[in-house]
């Protein structure tokens, strides 16, 4: 292992319920209809892509680009307000960031990543949202991306995820997993067993150095 990358929503900030609180109230203002596969179905998505969703699939009375305005102008303000940063999730970057390069691979806009950094300080010079690749999660692109930057094969990257898409991407660019399983969204079984499960941010330090097959 050369190097770690990890996802920003519920590995490091305990965003993923904010996102679909605001997703979900601004469907509901502007004329959406919510579903009960939406929220899922958003995870991971990139901006462009959840904001397409949202016009296109259930219905918000808003063009996309406008749509994403909204979103990402309510995110920002509630992280202004009380960033969700989850409790040893900075603490375990700079510890991690310690032992190898890391890095941010994340379905966040640029704004919100920047926003996250700037509060925590955290040693990480190289952070990609899925808004700057091809796709977002599950397609592995913001993880190749990251690891591009980084000058490391893909094969030698360790990845941090939370969801299912998330961990589908990680795993689909070819690297090694760890899950922090979501406690709101829990992952897909059959996705969480490909991956070693740590149940809280705080033990990933030990799990990354531990012995192989252990």
């Amino acid at each position: 292992m050369e190097a770690v990358i990890f996802d920003l929503d519920g590995v490091l900030v305990d965003s993923e319920k904010m996102w679909d609180e605001v997703r979900r109230a601004v469907a509901h203002e502007f004329h959406g209809t919510w579903r009960d596969e939406s929220t899922r179905a958003m995870q991971g998505m990139s901006t462009p892509e959840w904001a397409a969703y949202l016009a296109h699939d259930l219905g918000v009375q808003l063009r996309p680009a406008d749509v994403a305005q909204v979103v990402i102008e309510r995110m920002a303000r509630r992280y202004a307000e009380k960033p969700p940063i989850i409790p040893g999730g900075p603490d375990v970057v700079r510890e991690v960031a310690k032992h190898w390069p890391v890095a941010i691979a994340s379905s966040s806009p640029p704004l919100l990543i920047k926003a996250f950094l700037d509060i925590t300080r955290l040693p990480v010079p190289t952070a990609v949202s899925s808004e700057q690749v091809g796709a977002g999660k599950p397609a592995p692109d913001v993880y190749l991306r990251a690891a591009e930057l980084l000058g490391v094969e893909p094969k030698n990257c360790a990845a941090v995820e939370d969801t299912t898409n998330g961990l589908r991407a990680a795993l689909a660019a070819g690297m090694t997993v760890y899950a922090v399983p979501n406690p709101h969204f829990p992952p897909d079984p059959s996705v969480l067993a490909q991956t070693t499960v740590v149940s809280k941010i705080t033990e990933l330090p030990a799990a990354l150095q531990a012995p192989k097959g252990d």
